[in-house]
């Protein structure tokens, strides 16, 4: 998992880089089209520390779930929210990328932590 946690994280800041240069090249660029990108580093660095340390990883890997999870439902939310005005640009489809990202990453983490449980038991 935390392999999964550093890949995922890649993919977020590789959405947010992506939405910044784009809006720096029709100069609109602007530090919220980052957002992606920080949820990323902060997933990746859970997901290193959780290698580093197995003592930690269950606990570091919980919490990069957290993360996406809130990730998801905040950038969910904020597409549900504006559905009526929803226009195909580049900030929906940066913020559609990391809804979707931070969903499959949740689920691949419950599954990871059902499989694992049910090896103990």
């Amino acid at each position: 998992m935390p392999t999964t946690s550093i890949a995922f994280g890649g993919l977020l800041i590789l959405v947010g880089l992506i939405g910044y240069v784009h809006g720096m090249m029709n100069e609109k660029a602007s530090i919220t089209a980052l957002i992606p990108a920080f949820f990323g580093i902060v997933l990746a660095i859970l997901g290193v520390s959780a290698r580093a340390s197995e003592g930690l990883r269950k606990h570091l890997m919980h919490a990069a779930v957290l993360i996406a999870l809130l990730g998801f439902i905040l950038t969910a939310g904020r597409l549900i929210s504006k559905l009526s005005d929803l226009t195909m640009s580049a900030a929906v489809f940066s913020q559609a990328a990391m809804a979707i990202i931070c969903l499959v990453f949740v689920i691949l983490a419950i599954r990871s932590f059902a499989a694992a449980r049910s090896e103990r038991n």
